[in-house]
């Protein structure tokens, strides 16, 4: 079988080849085309010169929709809801975000006022109908809308999460109706109590929708006229994979599927060799994405925000900051100097790219500290320019005159480490974890760069570097396996539980789940479930999810699990009671995946280096050797200062830390330490 996997970062557009009978594993990197994305996909596939009538599975984590948020770039939604709960998703929730500035607003609504339409129906929050819909209020929105150019319209009607009877027959008729509208319910969407949360994931999923839709289509029509034939699958937010019919109908799915390919394929790498507790650290050009594994398992939640709007659905607990190779370097009121978030992206980029940037960059001081050479194709296409970099980082000088342009681009990359410490701080020290007894999985075309400088702020010992680390995330989406998340919610007092009652819902998910994965061609023996509850202390607004492997369906231990799943989350146990709010269920049908060739350098580390240059280490230059990655024969090891630089990638390895290279290519940096821990 012959695969291609492909991911679209800020700044670039990665791809990787794979054929399972020779074994061959290629790699490829374009710059992305922000007005147009699948420019850049076919770029990278062309760079590979990999013939797609020859391919027979093509793998996408996308970030169309991602960007369509951010930049406020969706359609036109139109939204029809019960009767009295047209305000919803203006009201949203009465929390502060910030809690110390009273002038801060709520995200306006994706959604206007004066396109919600209401309908006389009513259902009890147990499913049973109060009122029947009103099939005339349906009619009526179906006509004031046919004048209208074809947009987004959603159906969110009260505890449809319980009984979908009503959104079910609203959303039938619509689609009869505007036959060229992206129309869906939340019933569809996230069939899960709390209006506000469900109302606005599926307005997002609306809001994305027809963008998604098109860009599909295209990249499909492209691919298909290049002699592709078989089904194109897109990374989900989950870390799993769905068909592109299947994305294009729920598009708020892939919200955050291109960094869920790193953290699959960083799982994997734990895997093979040996690490079960991970902390994934993946840099790219415009942001970084950070990840906690505990024990190889992947953590996921369906509590998160995209600029400020809650999304219900599942998805790897990631956290992103505005930090990354392309990220821009500024001066703030106070003469302070901050880095990011405002990135370069790929036009213009970098002042070193030579097209039309000016603002310093990261990439900028890396380059002006010599960890970055001006000789290194990037994408294998273009070299920097350092004299621009430099005299980019000179308009920070120009204000801060104390600094010279070598110990401002030193400051700046310090500043870039110390936000990516804080962002793993939060997903470690904040939730109960030490850094210290994880390992750094860098990734991303600019982490291994800065790995060994987080590590050392976080006194963590090792830090992992996979094979060709720049295309890390389009490798994740190879190995990643088609997967979906069923949720109903639904209440059980523990106090009157019975075993009998749970068994048979969640019996009843899983018979769907099921025959969801065999209509998309999966075998029985390569299917798998996976349940899980949404719990919480009587009283509490929130639920904890409880993972429910090997847990029996017995009061004391469902109890514990959560007792434990809330320790390790607060810190501290209740006595009170418990109660199982939503019921869940994963199914993952397995795939084909890659295998990893073992390394098969033969020459020597001597071999390996290409020749020395000077660059910069805590305020001093040092003679550092450069290697070939590329070159590096399994088991080499070395004392840095050293820099091992590849297509699309480069390794620092500062002083008082040693780099070894592992049986499958892998980099394994430690820090010289007499802490016991090592």
């Amino acid at each position: 079988m012959k695969m291609i996997g492909v991911d679209i970062g800020g700044t670039f557009t990665d791809a990787v080849f794979y054929d399972d009978s020779t074994g061959e594993l290629r790699w490829a990197k374009a710059l992305s085309s922000p007005s147009n994305p699948s420019d850049g996909v076919i770029a990278s596939l062309k760079k590979n010169s990999i013939a797609m009538s020859e391919i027979d599975r093509f793998v996408h984590g996308v970030t169309i929709g991602t960007n369509a948020i951010i930049e406020r770039k969706g359609a036109s939604v139109w939204m029809l809801t019960t009767a009295g709960f047209r305000d919803t998703v203006e009201i949203a929730r009465t929390n502060r975000s910030v809690l110390y500035n009273v002038k801060t607003l709520k995200p306006a609504p994706l959604v206007d006022r004066t396109k919600i339409f209401e309908a006389d129906e009513r259902l009890y929050a147990s499913g049973e109908v109060l009122r029947p819909l009103n099939h005339r209020d349906v009619l009526a929105v179906a006509n004031a809308l046919r004048s209208e150019p074809p947009g987004a319209l959603v159906v969110c009607f009260l505890h449809s999460y319980t009984n979908p009877l009503h959104e079910n027959e609203a959303t039938e008729v619509l689609r009869s109706e505007l036959p060229s509208w992206f129309i869906c319910s939340s019933a569809e969407v996230v069939p899960e109590m709390r209006e506000y949360e469900r109302f606005t994931t599926t307005v997002l999923n609306a809001y994305i929708g027809p963008i998604m839709d098109r860009y599909l289509k295209h990249l499909s029509e492209q691919l298909r006229a290049d002699g592709y034939k078989s089904p194109v699958f897109i990374m989900t937010s989950n870390g799993g994979i769905v068909t592109s019919d299947h994305a294009a109908r729920f598009p708020v799915q892939t919200v955050l599927s291109g960094p869920a390919g790193g953290v699959a394929a960083a799982t994997h790498l734990g895997q093979l060799q040996g690490f079960k507790n991970l902390i994934t650290y993946d840099m790219g050009g415009t942001s970084t994405d950070v990840c906690l594994i505990e024990n190889l398992s992947v953590p996921t939640t369906s509590d998160q925000l995209v600029e400020s709007y809650p999304i219900r659905t599942p998805q790897i607990n990631i956290v992103t900051i505005g930090a990354g190779g392309g990220s821009i370097a500024w001066i703030d009121a106070g003469n302070i100097l901050k880095v990011g978030p405002k990135s370069a992206g790929a036009v213009p980029g970098p002042a070193s790219y030579g097209r039309g940037g000016l603002e310093p960059t990261v990439t900028d001081a890396n380059l002006v500290l010599g960890r970055l050479s001006a000789d290194l194709k990037l994408a294998g296409t273009f070299t920097l320019d350092e004299s621009k970099a430099r005299a980019a980082i000179s308009r920070v000088v120009e204000t801060l005159s104390t600094l010279d342009v070598p110990s401002a681009a030193e400051g700046i990359v310090k500043i870039a480490v110390a936000r990516m410490v804080s962002a793993i701080k939060e997903i470690s020290i904040d939730r109960g974890f030490d850094p210290r007894d994880f390992v750094l999985v860098a990734y991303g075309g600019a982490g291994p760069m800065h790995a060994a400088f987080i590590a050392d702020e976080l006194e963590m010992l090792r830090v992992l570097v996979p094979p060709s680390p720049g295309n890390f995330s389009a490798f994740g989406a190879l190995i990643s396996d088609i997967r979906h998340d069923y949720v109903r919610s639904k209440r059980y007092q523990l106090s009157q539980f019975t075993r009998e009652e749970l068994e048979t819902d969640f019996a009843a998910m899983e018979e769907g789940a099921r025959r969801k994965l065999e209509e998309e061609g999966l075998s029985a023996d390569r299917i798998s479930l996976q349940r899980a509850c949404g719990m919480r202390y009587a009283g509490q607004s929130w639920d904890l999810t409880v993972r429910l492997s090997g847990v029996p369906f017995k009061k004391l231990d469902l109890e514990e699990a959560f007792h434990r799943t809330h320790e390790q989350r607060y810190g501290y146990r209740l006595e009170d009671d418990v109660e199982i709010v939503t019921i869940r269920i994963t199914s993952i049908g397995e795939i084909d995946k890659p295998e990893i060739a073992r390394c098969s350098v033969t020459a020597s580390l001597a071999q390996a280096e290409t020749g020395s240059r000077r660059a910069r280490f805590a305020g001093a230059d040092l003679d550092t050797p450069v290697y070939s990655r590329d070159r590096l024969p399994a088991g080499a090891k070395m004392r840095g200062p050293a820099i091992i630089e590849e297509m699309g990638s480069v390794t620092v390895v500062p002083p008082q830390w040693f780099f070894e290279v592992g049986s499958i290519g892998e980099l394994l940096l430690t820090r010289k330490t007499d802490d016991k821990r090592s």
